[in-house]
């Protein structure tokens, strides 16, 4: 995620758009059905702690997604300590997640741009099928700033995005809508890469894109739960999965307009997303509720050499990479 000075993007006006549509069933209502069923609440959830909204979107593995994030860390350890904008690392990493989505059967694509004096690139993986009129997009940023690895910010969102793209790969999934990925460049220079990218589409191609879903730093180790309050469906789809788990969301704040969703929002494409903190403090209400240490920041390597892979929290990371699952799912029915 970004500074917040002075490149803060603007508050959009809210263009009429139509929701995005999914099946309203929600974890709550399974529960009832397997209770009349004969079956007990229990049940309604597995073993890995999902709700069963949605019975076909898949477990994520945490264990795949931290050996993407191990990944990264070996890149930048190989790379001078980062996977900055327009350095090695940065290219290291992007042919990783490339290699990856190719062997899985995606069609990728490479957008270049230039920010700094340094060249850079957008990674775009669309999955074949689905209605080309409807687009459900989901996106993270890849790049760190020069100061460290960058693994929470972002290799978390990174790489969870990553592993429900290799899931949907995995299960043979043919959603009614178009699937599309993207690994934005230069976010850390004020969303050079998407804000490209956005600038680059048509009004027309603009709004093929039923809903943008963004996930910058979904590991903190010291986590909450935030979802984005901007689209009502897909905030909603979100907050489902998460009080299927039991567990309760407050709404972003922290990182408003400071990641990638900012550029698809203000051209009127509906967002949402999630979000485990930065550097503002937990308040003994929220560790009260989540865990942690009250009063330290949700990441104390924010923007830091120390956000290595040390630097998550796997429980978080589980939860977050898959609730992504359970959206993408839900979202493109």
């Amino acid at each position: 995620m970004k500074l917040p000075q002075s490149v803060r993007l603007p508050q959009p006006l809210r263009l009429p758009r139509s929701p995005l549509s999914g099946r309203a069933l929600t974890a709550g209502a399974v529960a009832v059905a397997t209770l009349m069923a004969g079956g007990s609440a229990a049940g309604a959830a597995s073993a890995a702690e999902r709700p069963a909204a949605v019975a076909d979107a898949p477990d994520i593995p945490v264990a795949n997604v931290k050996a993407h994030l191990t990944q990264l860390q070996s890149i930048a350890t190989a790379n001078g300590g980062n996977r900055a904008h327009g350095r090695p690392g940065y290219q290291a990493s992007l042919d990783y997640v490339r290699a990856e989505l190719d062997a899985a059967g995606f069609t990728t694509s490479l957008q270049e741009f230039t920010a700094s004096g340094r060249t850079g690139y957008n990674l775009i993986a669309d999955w074949p099928g689905g209605d080309a009129e409807q687009v459900v997009m989901s996106g993270a940023h890849l790049d760190s700033v020069t100061s460290g690895p960058g693994i929470n910010d972002n290799g978390s969102g990174s790489s969870a995005v990553l592993e429900t793209a290799l899931a949907v790969a995995r299960s043979g999934y043919q959603p009614a809508k178009h699937l599309r990925f993207a690994w934005w460049g230069a976010e850390e220079l004020g969303l050079v890469g998407s804000s490209h990218y956005v600038d680059s589409l048509g009004s027309a191609d603009r709004e093929k894109i039923s809903g943008y879903l963004n996930f910058d730093m979904i590991g903190s180790p010291n986590p909450g739960y935030f979802v984005y309050d901007d689209d009502p469906t897909i905030e909603k789809t979100f907050k489902d999965y998460f009080a299927g788990l039991g567990i309760t969301t407050e709404i972003e704040t922290e990182g408003d307009g400071r990641s990638d969703h900012a550029p698809f929002k203000n051209a009127g494409v509906p967002v949402g997303g999630l979000f485990s903190g930065a550097d503002y403090r937990k308040t003994s209400a929220q560790a009260a509720e989540w865990g942690g240490t009250v009063g330290e920041p949700f990441d104390p390597c924010y923007h830091s050499s120390c956000d290595t892979t040390a630097n998550v929290d796997d429980t978080a990371l589980d939860r977050n990479s898959d609730a992504i699952a359970y959206a993408v799912w839900e979202l493109s029915q």
